[in-house]
């Protein structure tokens, strides 16, 4: 059957222009110039609070007595600015500033929205960090990192009772905290309302007048993998020259009404530079989900899906791969996910083709035609947007073109091509880390990403790039033939779908390549067990193991040699956990940090010392 046209797109990015350098470095740009950005976002936020007053820029809904959540509550953009300006007045009262900025603990809601855009107004750095790091966390550790790197003169929380607990054992006396709901235990606690009832005078006027294209807006700390985290210093000029390098890039974002209802959480660049950003730059809309793809959280997402229509939908993969299940039969959620939506964007781990296609079969469907899926690659560094696809035939891994503006530096290192990065949209460091600064960019100014690239048509440039894994993450096997974890981990992902979440490669200077499955919920479904049977059980039945066999096998008659051949396999019980860098806030799996916590189960793969290990049988 031949495929379904796409909904129309248009493609800002489709040629660029290549020049060769020294040996083994070539450098690549978009053939469209950037074009004019405002010296601060506030601008934005200033135009439209004058052109659109009443229109919604936030809405959450509001948690009924039960702990279930009930209506909308909408915030304008006029609503948006005059909190902004009175909070943004109260912590100028309190002498805050680059060296004493705020730190906010709590999850995305309408209050750490006003918050930061209090902080935007008054030129006063934020700080939005991993929730876990309070919650789950029991020794706190990068908590008490992320406050010693910061020094915050006050931390907000949204409740009391969940993060008193972490403020008690981080923060000194001399800081002051800030809660939506009750107070902390034995320390003077200022409630978020007294905060917004603030008096605004002209000095936080002049105090907005008086930031620009250098001035920090935010610390945005990476996910941590062997290190601690470190703070990605975040200026005006990052946040609007990105915002105009993705609206050329996907010219669908500033064309008619933007509307976003979006989970990802504002301590990562996607959810809090990409998407929050967005709307802010187009006077759009963002509604704020509080379901998350998690078995627990999925049906929240699923439900507000349900009710409000996007223009464009981002997600990670997990995300994706669940509402992708869940359209197969909900009628209600495929007619209005799909009624308005010009775009879907996945990033932060790699989207199986199999979910990709069954997306497409539901549109097909519903609507006769296809959604064009966005992807590319970025990171906290560049603001995060980067490189974007040029055309609506995307497959796994394509990446495409860098936005206009930014210039990459393609350099041939150990193996594989390491794409560097260099212009108005990367940060001027990290902070209060000048050796850290010195070793993140090369001595032509490029930013040393760590991710490898290939060409997707060797003889087409303006076809772009595809990914090639983290150069990081690659290793040798002891008879020194090399393993490119990424192309081969989407390999080993694709070929189990629906079964396999994640997969973490082994075999550091061991003679064979293993993995090291995260299983889906999906393969309780082959145990044949009852439904509160432990997850021990259910990788143990011999349906689930008969399963992986087979993709074991499958995957040994594709190899083509050591470097690509599953040796063995073993299947995790034990989820990634975010407090030990396993996994990040988004869901993207951390290898180093799997490979590094999990040393001993390593070990006993390559060993023969676990119970069930996986070897080909053809």
């Amino acid at each position: 059957m031949t495929a379904a046209k796409y909904r129309p797109l248009t493609f800002g990015v489709t040629r660029a222009t290549l020049r060769d350098g020294e040996t083994g470095t070539h450098y690549l740009r978009a053939d469209q110039e950037l074009g004019p950005y405002p010296e601060r976002l506030t601008d934005r936020l200033l135009h439209w609070a004058k052109e659109r007053p009443d229109q919604t820029l936030f809405a959450r809904r509001v948690k009924n007595a039960d702990g279930s959540s009930g209506h909308w509550k909408h915030i304008s953009f006029a609503q948006a600015l005059d909190a902004a300006r009175r909070i943004g007045q109260g912590l100028l009262n309190r002498g805050l500033n680059a060296d004493k900025p705020v730190l906010i603990l709590s999850e995305n809601d309408l209050e750490h929205a006003l918050l930061a855009l209090g902080c935007l107004y008054a030129g006063i750095p934020w700080c939005p960090t991993s929730p876990p790091y309070s919650l789950i966390s029991q020794d706190y550790d990068k908590l008490k990192h992320v406050i010693k790197t910061l020094t915050p003169g006050l931390v907000f929380a949204s409740d009391a009772n969940r993060y008193g607990r972490a403020m008690l054992a981080t923060l000194g006396d001399d800081v002051e905290l800030v809660c939506t709901d009750g107070t902390v235990p034995g320390r003077t606690t200022t409630s978020f309302a007294a905060l917004l009832a603030t008096e605004p005078t002209s000095a936080v006027d002049a105090a907005m007048a008086a930031t620009g294209p250098d001035t920090v807006v935010k610390f945005l700390f990476t996910s941590g993998s062997t290190k601690m985290p470190k703070a990605v210093i975040n200026t005006q000029r990052m946040w609007c020259a990105n915002q105009q390098q993705m609206t050329q890039s996907m010219p669908v974002l500033g064309q008619g009404e933007l509307t976003l209802i979006d989970w990802l959480p504002w301590n990562h660049t996607f959810g809090g530079n990409h998407n929050v950003g967005m709307v802010i730059y187009h006077g759009g809309t963002l509604y704020i989900d509080d379901g998350k793809p998690t078995p627990a959280l999925m049906d929240e997402t699923l439900r507000n899906l349900r009710e409000i229509a996007p223009t464009v939908y981002f997600n990670v993969p997990t995300g994706f791969e669940a509402i992708a299940h869940a359209m197969k039969t909900d009628d209600v959620l495929r007619k209005n996910l799909l009624s308005k939506v010009n775009m879907f964007f996945y990033a932060g781990a790699a989207l199986a083709q199999p979910i990709w296609d069954s997306l497409f079969q539901s549109q097909e469907r519903e609507v006769g035609e296809r959604i064009v899926m966005g992807t590319g690659l970025g990171m906290t560094e560049s603001g995060p947007f980067g490189i974007f696809v040029t055309s609506p035939t995307v497959k796994a891994g394509d990446l495409g073109l860098p936005t206009p503006g930014l210039e990459l530096k393609l350099v041939d290192t150990q193996g594989k091509t390491e794409v560097r990065y260099r212009g108005p949209n990367i940060t001027p460091g990290y902070w209060r880390q000048p050796e850290e600064t010195a070793d993140a960019f090369d001595d032509e100014g490029f930013f040393k990403t760590g991710d490898a690239v290939k060409w997707i048509d060797e003889t087409d440039v303006h076809q772009g790039l595809k990914f090639d894994g983290r150069i990081a993450e690659d290793f040798k096997l002891a008879t020194g033939t090399f393993v490119s974890v990424g192309p081969l981990r989407g390999k080993i992902i694709a070929a189990g779908a629906p079964y396999i979440q994640d997969v973490v490669l082994t075999g550091l200077n061991m003679k064979e390549v293993g993995a090291m499955v995260f299983p889906t919920l999906a393969v309780r479904q082959l145990a044949g067990l009852p439904a509160d049977a432990s997850l021990h059980d259910v990788l143990d039945a011999p349906g689930v193991l008969a399963q992986f066999q087979q993709i074991v096998d499958e995957l040994a008659r594709n190899a083509t040699g050591s470097a690509n051949r599953i040796a063995r396999l073993c299947l995790l019980a034990d989820a990634p956990t975010i407090d030990r860098g396993e996994i990040t806030d988004k869901g993207s799996i951390n290898q180093r940090a799997v490979l590094m916590h999990r040393a001993e189960t390593v070990a006993k793969l390559h060993s023969d010392g676990l119970r069930f290990i996986l070897k080909p049988q053809v």
